[in-house]
């Protein structure tokens, strides 16, 4: 009874500090500005099916793919091991499923043992690969501090789950044979069976009554701490991987966004008319000037938002970016760590309700500090350099990159036309073409204009 008390303590203050904590992160994405999505569910069910579930693009490369999906099918069926945990601790019974399953009990428990031990060897291989091999696109400079700590911490918690999934399964075996009146005969585990015979048959009843309970905890503890702990991890892409996925704009890669007031000013230049009734020329826009791009977080999508939760941190898109390749600071991998970074501090500064980060301007007596008034002196700027962002080719090797078909290019554009079209700014030998093409439309200064030959063909 004291168990089932505590368990349900337990449980009920996991549900709401996780509540708290992914409400508070789902409504630091709601700050992005909203956008138009192509309605066609079916394709992109199928996407967040092939590219989420499936880990379709994981495949690029067969053999980290290969030791992520062990871990990766070992954590879904660890599921259903875990739901017989939740019954059995709110009503006090001990493997409730096992009786009516039977046979199939046995098979479900035993299968989720190989892929456990399957999962543990690819787990020794990944932290390997970080603190041993040292793969180069994991020790970048963005990963230096807590990203390579926490990466470290989930493959360690990723070993303590499996310890006590067997320290509770081969236990239990041998109880079984001693105390059969509550540890239910469960018939012989694919891996907790050798154990149970090599391991733990020596062990006396009290001891392995300690050592079943102690995996048993440790098996939840470990699960419950995991789901708080991914408020903080790369590893939320384990549950927003699906809805990135799925609200993936199923354009083209490389398609870049048109901005409707340049568009129709272009157009009113070449004579050809605005665009649905829209503003076709400077005059009729409004008295206030426009901003173009993202200088805050409130300025991009919402979506690229969620880019930033669902990062992964597997360097991939760093890794194959030629402006990184050649030396440049550019690390497609760090522009969106760092929105996530600045997302996470503006949505805590917003839900402090402090009055100091309203706008010197908008400040008032009755004034409440919203988005929309939003200042804190800082800006995306301040955490992604202009020497970044221009050094982008726009190549999308980044995007083709990902895995979970995140988009640091959009991010890149969205504050580089900041930059030039908001604050009339850029890299010295870009702006005179920009003033070129503007007053005569020719990326060439020339005095005379673009269509000056055409005037000379004789018909």
């Amino acid at each position: 009874m004291i168990q089932q008390i505590i368990f349900t303590i337990v449980t009920i203050l996991t549900v709401v500090l996780s509540y708290k904590a992914y409400s508070n992160i789902v409504k630091n994405i709601k700050l992005g500005r909203s956008y138009e999505l192509v309605n066609n569910k079916g394709a992109r069910w199928r996407t967040m099916i092939l590219v989420a579930l499936g880990q379709g693009k994981m495949f690029k490369y067969f053999l980290p793919a290969l030791f992520h999906l062990f871990i990766y099918v070992a954590f879904l069926f660890t599921q259903i091991e875990l739901i017989e945990i939740l019954i059995d601790g709110f009503f006090g019974k001990h493997r409730i499923l096992s009786q009516p399953l039977g046979g199939f009990y046995t098979f479900i428990i035993s299968l989720i043992e190989i892929l456990s031990v399957l999962a543990f060897i690819a787990t020794v291989v990944f932290l390997s690969r970080r603190n041993i091999i040292n793969v180069k696109r994991f020790h970048k400079p963005e990963m230096k501090g807590w990203p390579f700590t926490d990466a470290n911490l989930i493959l360690l918690g990723e070993i303590l789950l499996i310890t006590g999934i067997f320290l509770a399964n081969s236990s239990d075996l041998v109880l079984q044979s001693r105390l059969s009146e509550h540890f239910h005969h469960t018939g012989q585990f694919a891996v907790s069976s050798l154990l149970a015979k090599y391991v733990f048959s020596g062990l006396d009843t009290q001891t392995l009554r300690i050592l079943e309970r102690i995996g048993w905890w440790l098996h939840l503890t470990v699960v419950y701490g995991f789901i708080l702990y991914l408020t903080i991890s790369k590893h939320l892409h384990l549950i927003f991987a699906f809805p990135n996925t799925f609200f993936t704009p199923l354009v083209p890669r490389g398609k870049m966004e048109n901005m409707p007031v340049i568009m129709n000013e272009v157009k009113s230049m070449m004579g050809l008319g605005g665009d649905g009734g829209q503003m076709d020329n400077m005059d009729a826009m409004s008295e206030e000037i426009p901003e173009f791009g993202a200088k805050e977080i409130m300025g991009l999508k919402w979506k690229n938002i969620l880019d930033a939760y669902t990062c992964t941190e597997c360097g991939r898109c760093t890794d194959k970016c030629p402006a990184n390749v050649t030396g440049k600071v550019l690390s497609p991998r760090k522009i969106v760590m760092m929105v996530r970074d600045r997302a996470e501090e503006v949505g805590k500064k917003l839900r402090s309700k402090d009055s100091k980060y309203i706008r010197e301007d908008l400040k008032g007596e009755n004034v409440v500090l919203s988005a929309e008034n939003f200042d804190d002196g800082k800006s995306l700027f301040d955490y992604i350099s202009d020497e970044e962002i221009f050094a982008c080719t726009t190549c999308n090797a980044c995007v083709e990159e990902c895995p979970v078909l995140i988009n640091p290019l959009d991010i890149i554009l969205q504050m580089r036309r900041y930059r030039i079209l908001t604050d009339s700014a850029g890299p010295s030998d870009w702006m005179p073409m920009f003033t070129s093409l503007e007053n005569s439309g020719s990326v060439w200064q020339m005095q005379e204009e673009r269509d000056a030959w055409t005037k000379e063909v004789i018909v």
